[in-house]
């Protein structure tokens, strides 16, 4: 459902600022704000979710997800439907730290490698069909139907919640660091707004420079707020784990690239008059490998997580260059078939890599700040990128998703032992 409501909506995107009255800078903010309030509310989210009746928590967000989803199919103005994604973002986090929750609930340390291979699988299946299924779903019921499919999706995995076990854990203080997880949303919040506003046309520069300092009093605020809790919000042990950290930054920086280059590389294909076919080749070759290799890749990941992360992190990086030197057909399909294999090779294994660390008890604490910072980092990446096109064209916005995959694969190479098993 997630990475349909992503990738599907980059795809939607075109069809819906076209037919809804509002003005087109709009546009990017469909998906800007679902993964802004997503990455904002996870660690939120998580706390919670590990002090509450974790099935329960996981079945609300589910809910929340599949209201407003009907409701985005209603919107009257582009203005509305942003909103409505905001809020979904905000179901979607605990729909997503919620499950975590559960399945390190259910699963000991030295199986989760394994689950989280064939999550990664599903994962890479729904980011592999998200475009193509908002294809069809734009083709059959217009693009309203691409914000209620996953509704849909959410209401039928609320409804089969009914009967599971809550699984709360009862050994956790029902209180928590509110404050501290406040203030890091709002600084997520504020930081992706800046930056996806960035230097497009008519943005005074007062407004991205308020919502700086807004994130910066927030973030000053944040370390008062920890340094003074008996249990911070931010799992600060967690972090320390260079590991866990690094991994994270991967993750991050993967997932960045890809919503990226599902809106640079379509734009880039039709200036070069590429014909239907070769776009569906070039989506297919940026999407499919995520549906068929995460399975070996966690096969390969037993023995040799690091190169295989730190090479497809590297590989992201050369392709970044080569759409700055060249726009032709022939190597807009390389980039996407690189790309697409870097990201199959790679789904679920930082996440096992990373989340073998963290203790059952603490798992959705574990999962949602891993899930922050892959989301807090995914989301700067485009809307950092989205600012940088409107100054700079398209090509711009690979450049910036390239440069961060270089610094993730310096921070994997540094931070992680060489064979990490």
């Amino acid at each position: 459902m997630f990475p349909l409501a992503i990738t599907g909506a980059t795809a939607a995107v075109p069809d819906v600022t076209a037919q809804l009255p509002g003005t087109d800078a709009l546009g990017p903010w469909i998906v800007l704000a679902y993964n802004g309030l997503f990455a904002a509310a996870l660690l939120l989210a998580g706390a919670t979710a590990d002090r509450s009746a974790r099935t329960r928590f996981f079945a609300v967000g589910n809910i929340v997800v599949a209201v407003t989803g009907v409701l985005s199919a209603l919107s009257p103005n582009l203005l509305s439907l942003v909103a409505l994604r905001a809020v979904a973002g905000v179901g979607a986090a605990m729909c997503a730290a919620g499950g975590s929750s559960m399945l390190l609930a259910v699963y000991p340390p030295e199986e989760r490698r394994r689950v989280y291979g064939y999550a990664g699988a599903v994962l890479g299946s729904s980011l592999a069909l998200g475009p193509v299924v908002a294809q069809v779903l734009m083709a059959v019921g217009g693009w309203q139907l691409v914000f209620v499919a996953p509704g849909v999706v959410a209401a039928i995995a609320a409804l089969a919640t009914r009967g599971l076990p809550d699984l709360r854990n009862h050994k956790l203080p029902a209180h928590f660091d509110l404050a501290g997880a406040s203030l890091f949303g709002v600084i997520v919040a504020a930081a992706v707004t800046a930056l996806g506003l960035g230097f497009g046309a008519g943005v005074r520069w007062w407004t991205p420079g308020t919502l700086v300092l807004i994130a910066a009093a927030a973030a000053t605020g944040l370390v008062r707020v920890e340094r003074r809790a008996s249990d911070p919000a931010i799992p600060l042990d967690l972090l320390r784990i260079p590991a866990y950290r690094a991994y994270a930054v991967a993750t991050g920086a993967f997932m960045g690239m890809l919503v990226v280059g599902l809106t640079v590389l379509p734009q880039l294909g039709s200036a070069q008059s590429m014909g239907p076919g070769e776009a569906a080749v070039m989506l297919s070759l940026l999407t499919v490998p995520s549906t068929v290799l995460p399975l070996l890749a966690a096969r390969i990941a037993r023995r040799w997580a690091r190169p295989l992360v730190t090479t497809a992190l590297l590989a992201c990086t050369v392709t970044a260059v080569i759409l700055q030197i060249t726009h032709h057909p022939a190597a807009l399909l390389v980039v996407a078939a690189v790309v697409g294999l870097c990201l199959g090779l790679t789904q679920g294994v930082p996440d096992g890599q990373a989340l073998h660390y963290v203790p059952s008890q603490r798992g959705g604490a574990g999962a949602a700040l891993f899930s922050t910072a892959r989301m807090s980092l995914e989301t700067f990446t485009l809307a950092g990128a989205t600012g940088v096109m409107a100054a700079l064209g398209p090509t711009s916005g690979m450049a910036v998703a390239g440069a961060v995959c270089l610094v993730a694969a310096v921070i994997v190479v540094r931070a992680v032992p060489a064979r990490d098993t």
